[in-house]
């Protein structure tokens, strides 16, 4: 085990430097000028562009620039000199003209309601979703699969954006159960219920969509799993059915779940940009959005590569899990 953890951490490093210098050279080679970018879409003073290009380092050449950028990220980085030195700590992502911020400190903002509303999210599909496949798969033709098919189709066909619009409409402004959201965010350490209020909208609206998607999945899972040879030995051993579902056929049956699972995690780390616009929620995915409309290269930059390096994570995660619960897989 220790040694498939190793292999998979040494390609997981070697995944995230490629993806870095992909990211970095698609972005210092955009038919642009960077550094007119600093102070926004009409900067017409060539001194204030010129002295923005020596402060973030756009004058130095290519490679120059990435070390500068690998080096920020492990020690910190300086932008300009003298009185109008800026210092961004460790892990520095840049320095964002317009907003007069160091990027990991808006992100530092921004980041943990998209987590929060990613771990609950996650939570509640998973619960809903597993939990309906492997009803739909236990009583398959009765009234319960019938009603997890209906459950799939209209979770399947309704965008995030119209399932959020229509659970404020109905839940917020119609039935009055929720108040309105007012776009702030509460921690979870200050307010737990004011928390769990803010974010329950959102995590219903993505629960919704992916639970669908996981029920169909399970459901097919445990019945392709129940067909095997080793499920129809567990009974004429005249095990119970529930001792056969929950130590054989479930752990062979959801390990591809730990993949999907672990994939919708990163994604939805990286930015739920559909739902945080619907309920206005201030967290990557706004930021994101922000950014691309305001020309706001370094905060580009910096979240493209968090998204990259979230998904490259999770699949050093997931793999992980994969090999605990399938030990055939750590001699792949």
């Amino acid at each position: 085990m220790f040694a498939y953890i190793s292999r998979r951490l040494a390609v997981s490093l070697l995944i995230l430097l490629t993806v870095s210098f992909a990211v970095y050279i698609i972005f210092a080679f955009l038919p642009f000028d960077p550094a007119a970018l600093t102070c926004g879409k009409n900067c017409n003073d060539p001194g204030i562009i010129e002295a923005n290009r020596h402060r973030l380092g756009y004058d130095l050449p290519f490679f120059t620039q990435y070390f500068l950028f690998l080096k920020g990220l492990f020690f910190g980085r300086s932008f300009g000199e003298g009185a109008a030195l800026i210092n961004c700590p460790a892990p520095s992502l840049g320095y964002s003209f317009q907003q007069h911020a160091c990027v990991t400190n808006l992100i530092g903002e921004a980041l943990p309601v998209t987590f929060s509303l990613a771990i609950g999210a996650i939570v509640m599909w998973l619960a809903l979703g597993i939990g309906l496949g492997i009803l739909a798969a236990r009583f398959r033709g009765r009234i319960v699969d019938q009603l997890s098919t209906i459950f799939v189709l209209i979770g399947t066909s309704l965008p995030t954006f119209l399932t959020g619009l229509l659970l404020m409409v109905f839940v917020v402004i119609r039935w009055h159960l929720i108040p309105f959201p007012s776009g702030n965010y509460t921690p979870f350490l200050e307010n737990p219920f004011e928390w769990a209020q803010i974010l329950f909208l959102p995590w219903l609206t993505l629960a919704f969509a992916y639970a669908a998607l996981y029920t169909r999945f399970v459901r097919s899972s445990v019945i392709d799993t129940s067909n095997e040879d080793y499920i129809r030995t567990a009974r004429a051993k005249g095990l119970s059915e529930g001792v056969i579902l929950g130590k054989h056929t479930l752990r062979s049956a959801l390990a591809p779940i730990a993949t999907m699972a672990g994939l919708d995690f990163a994604g939805l780390l990286g930015g739920a940009i559909l739902t945080e616009s619907v309920f206005n929620l201030p967290g990557l995915g706004r930021l994101a959005i922000s950014s691309v409309v305001k020309y706001d290269l370094p905060i580009i930059v910096a979240t493209t590569l968090l998204a990259a390096f979230i998904v490259v994570v999770m699949n050093l995660i997931v793999d992980i899990l994969y090999a605990y619960i399938d030990p055939r897989v750590r001699v792949a």
